[in-house]
This record gives C-alpha cells, sequence and structure tokens, in this order.
C-alpha cells in the first residue's frame, strides 16, 4: 500500500499526461478540464478522505464535512475503494453535503437547491462532452490511487456501513497484529515454514 506522498507525487506527475490524451479529441479546453479533474480526484476527492489523510487535510477547515464520511465507511471499504462506486459515492455525498449548505443558507439570499439542479442540468445539455471528461478525469485518479495500493478491487473484511469508534478499530487491528493474521496478500514462504 503506498503512502500518501506517493499517491500526491503520482497524481502530480500523470495529470498533465493524462490531459494531453485529451487534446486531439477535444482540444485545449478538453485537456484542461481531464487534467484539472485528474488533480481534483486525486489531491482532494481521494479514497483516503476515509482516514485521516493528506486529501482530508486539504480542506483546510472544511475538513470537518467529511468526518460522518471517515466514521460510516471502514478504510479501503467497498463504498470507498472500489472503481466507480467509490467515486460516485464521494460525489453523490458532497452534493447532498452542497444541497443541504444552500437550504440553510437560503434565508440569507443564497440561491435554493432548485437553481443548483438546474444548473447542473444545463451544463449537462449544453456542455456533455466536458462534464463526461471530468467525470472519467475524477474516475482515473481513483483508478490510479487503487493501482498504486496494491490492488483496484477492495477487500470485504467489514460490512460496509459498519460504524466503529477509533478505540474499536485500534482494538482490532492490534488483536490481528498479535495474533498474526494477514487477510491478504497471502504470506509466501521459501524453504522454511512459517512459524
Amino acid at each position: 500500500m503506498a503512502r500518501g506522498r506517493s499517491h500526491d507525487r503520482a497524481t502530480g506527475l500523470l495529470a498533465l499526461p493524462f490531459g494531453l490524451l485529451w487534446w486531439p479529441l477535444q482540444g485545449p479546453m478538453g485537456s484542461a478540464v481531464a487534467a484539472a479533474a485528474f488533480l481534483i480526484g486525486g489531491l482532494l476527492l481521494s479514497p483516503d478522505l476515509d482516514t485521516r489523510s493528506n486529501a482530508s487535510r486539504r480542506w483546510g477547515p472544511l475538513r470537518l464535512l467529511w468526518w460522518p464520511y471517515r466514521h460510516w465507511l471502514p478504510h479501503r471499504s467497498i463504498l470507498s475503494h472500489s472503481p466507480v462506486l467509490g467515486t460516485a459515492g464521494r460525489l453523490f455525498y458532497l452534493g447532498v453535503l452542497v444541497i443541504l449548505a444552500s437550504l440553510l443558507l437560503m434565508p440569507f439570499g443564497s440561491p435554493g437547491p432548485d437553481w443548483l439542479i438546474n444548473g447542473l442540468q444545463k451544463n449537462w445539455l449544453n456542455r456533455k462532452t466536458l462534464v463526461v471528461t471530468a467525470l472519467v478525469g475524477l474516475e482515473m485518479s481513483s483508478w490510479l490511487h487503487l493501482l498504486q495500493d496494491g490492488d483496484p478491487l477492495p477487500r470485504l473484511r467489514f460490512k460496509p456501513l459498519r460504524v466503529l469508534t477509533r478505540s474499536q478499530k485500534l482494538r482490532r487491528r492490534r488483536q490481528r497484529r498479535r495474533h498474526g493474521i494477514r487477510l491478504w496478500p497471502p504470506a509466501i514462504t521459501v524453504g522454511r515454514r512459517r512459524r
């Protein structure tokens, strides 16, 4: 499993080449959208938002918005670390937060959720190829993250929506270390048997 800096470095190095892949199809605008979406997906909407990570720290004071997400989903669950479903889940969660914020700020003159939804529909109808490019960029940065972690499919160790407190998580981790339980990858021994 790669560290946070490795994920950040790979995202930064591959954003421009990923954007340039879109140049022949959509020109400079599509290329810029693809590179920006790749960067946003890898640095701000990382699959590691389910832990205390660089991605959650980048949100600054708004990182508190990701607290429920982090506590509802165990790290590397199928809802956070799976292809397509993980990115869709993070975008859905972020969309719900934006709609709730617009509802709360409506009395102060903020546009309501209907205005936001109409804006999304207009963008989809008028700039469908750029929206698809942005979604592909977000997903590809997620795939890069998953491939760096070792496998693109998550382990089904826990029930996806099980809520565990931090002390319960630490207790389980200590028990696994104490008893030598390794779920993946299987231990490979050469010559001697493992004790």
